[in-house]
């Protein structure tokens, strides 16, 4: 039997091998592909829809068939950012007040989670229970959650003013904390119990990476607990910090359902935050191009604040490198 060449074995044998080869390397974008066209039609789709929608005079006559609305090009945006004009203005003011509630917002859940994180480092009995409990928040659904918080809020029997006044007599009459300039401090609070425990797992995890030997060199060192925080904890959480901070500003400047199941349709001014104006920018004037334009530009700004804080983030990353 005459034997084969030893280059047509090789060629042979070496193209099942590249066939398999590319079929490995295949395999997890085709894995990917359906959660692709799952985004793609979730998100990509409403998005480009929304951006033609902004350029349109989109408004109650054209519900039916907004294809069929006249084009306005960028009149909604001009009207948009016009601050001299009431539409501008108060969409200005509503921006205002959620930067301010955001960062109050995101520096409470960070700080209160850093707490927890790190109070609940070492091992004790009840550990578990307390993790559980800190928990519980976060695991709870919205809706559930913040209408139980409505309840607490309510002026004659909520439990709050219960406790305030006439438990601790803290004012003279009970508050009204869903009207009014309280409305600003009932959504944060909401804001932060229902956000600050993402921020408690996020740096409990973080926390998993640190040696407990640079703790204990830190402690021969003469460093107490308060200069291992500043230079051992801090310094080690850095990268989780950077992730968890953006995480909780998109989520918090975002954030409609907290404000629309506390307040409903129309917030009070002082709780009047950007998701909820828009919606009702949108749907309660029937001007759905004006919406849509202040929901590219809130985009936009998303967009660039992320993009400007990764920047910073990369440079502070390579310069310490």
């Amino acid at each position: 039997m005459t034997a084969l060449p030893a280059s047509r074995t090789r060629a042979r044998t070496g193209a099942p091998a590249r066939v398999r080869t590319r079929r490995r390397l295949a395999l997890p974008y085709l894995l990917l592909l359906p959660a692709l066209l799952l985004e793609l039609l979730v998100h990509l789709v409403p998005m480009l829809m929304g951006a033609v929608m902004s350029l349109k005079e989109l408004t109650q006559f054209f519900i039916r068939d907004w294809t069929a609305a006249p084009w306005a090009g960028l009149d909604n945006y001009a009207v948009s950012v016009d601050v001299d004009a009431p539409v501008g203005q108060a969409l200005l003011k509503s921006f205002g007040t959620t930067c301010v509630f955001t960062l109050a917002s995101v520096a409470l859940c960070w700080l209160l989670g850093t707490a927890a994180a790190i109070l609940l480092q070492d091992g004790f009995r009840g550990r578990g229970l307390l993790r559980t409990l800190f928990l519980v928040p976060y695991a709870l659904p919205v809706y559930a959650a913040v209408i139980t918080w409505a309840f607490m809020f309510q002026h004659d029997n909520g439990v709050i003013n219960h406790v305030l006044h006439d438990q601790l007599g803290i004012g003279d009459t009970p508050a009204f904390w869903l009207i009014g300039d309280n409305s600003f401090w009932a959504l944060l609070t909401v804001s932060v119990w229902k956000g600050w425990p993402f921020a408690f797992l996020t740096l409990t995890a973080g926390l998993q990476n640190i040696p407990r030997e640079t703790y204990e060199a830190a402690a021969l060192d003469g460093a107490g607990v308060w200069r291992q925080i500043r230079h051992v904890t801090l310094p080690s959480l850095r990268p989780v910090n950077q992730v968890l901070v953006l995480v909780l500003f998109l989520w918090t400047f975002n954030d409609f359902n907290t404000p629309f199941v506390l307040f409903g349709k129309a917030a009070p001014e002082a709780a009047d935050l950007i998701s909820l104006h828009i919606y009702q920018s949108s749907f309660q004037t029937w001007n759905f191009g004006t919406g849509s334009a202040m929901s590219v530009l809130l985009l936009l700004f998303l967009l660039l604040v992320t993009g400007g804080y990764l920047l910073l983030t990369s440079r502070g990353r390579r310069t310490r490198a």
